[in-house]
């Protein structure tokens, strides 16, 4: 059990669509009717697979695509939204295996969703990707290649996205995100929930060295951007 000090901010409300309820809505905002669904693992967000049928007369299985639904918190930031699916659009032009966003009916990369909980109204951005086929790292054996071809592919990511511009890129810039590699030391309040034992000792370190060799360093660092993928957290 948590503390109370570390319970979710009341700000940030995950959403809670039916299975339905996101079909309609694939309906509605993007315009394609759905055969299956399903929900997929998320942290603070609503992600979907999602099924539809090709066009009549083209042959194949069906198009698969994910539909994410944020938070929200992050919802209200409608200008980090959109910067980051126009740098996923920039990595796949420049040929990195990213997903591809589909536009709203009328031509949007996200469309506002504004749900009557019964208090209140919540808002929601929506956006449909591209599903990208694969396994997650954590399900396959981890070798040395691996985390090489990983590693590698990184730094390619890291150097493309040196050309990236758009006018709202400083939206990227959040101070206390805890997924900034800067906030390391913000990890130190979660830590109680490893409980004790090796795991625990093992991050306990890992937080100390960052503290007493990293964080003075950090202004020698260039900063980059890190991006979230798999599905879409």
């Amino acid at each position: 059990m948590s503390s109370p000090e570390h319970q979710q901010s009341p700000a940030l409300i995950r959403p809670a669509f039916s299975e339905l309820q996101a079909s309609e809505l694939v309906e509605s905002v993007f315009g394609l009717k759905v055969t299956q669904i399903q929900p997929l693992p998320s942290y603070v967000d609503q992600n979907f697979l999602v099924q539809v049928p090709r066009a009549s007369k083209a042959s194949g299985d069906p198009l698969k695509y994910v539909l994410k639904v944020n938070n929200t918190e992050s919802s209200k930031n409608s200008d980090l939204v959109e910067v980051q699916s126009h740098i996923v659009m920039f990595l796949k032009a420049e040929g990195f295996p990213t997903a591809t966003v589909h536009p709203t009916k009328g031509g949007s990369l996200t469309s506002l969703m504004s749900v009557d909980s019964g208090s209140e109204t919540r808002s929601y951005l929506v956006r449909l990707f591209s599903f990208l086929p694969g396994k997650p790292i954590a399900q396959v054996p981890v070798t040395p290649k691996l985390l090489y071809e990983v590693g590698k592919l990184a730094a390619q990511m890291d150097r493309s996205l040196e050309k990236f511009h758009h006018p709202k890129i400083s939206s990227l810039h959040r101070g206390d995100f805890i997924w900034n590699l800067r906030n390391v030391p913000l990890l130190e309040k979660y830590t109680y929930a490893l409980g004790q034992g090796k795991n625990r000792e093992m991050v306990d370190w890992v937080l100390k060295r960052f503290n007493d060799e990293i964080v003075p360093k950090l202004s020698c660092f260039r900063e980059l951007v890190m991006l979230r993928t798999s599905t879409f957290l």
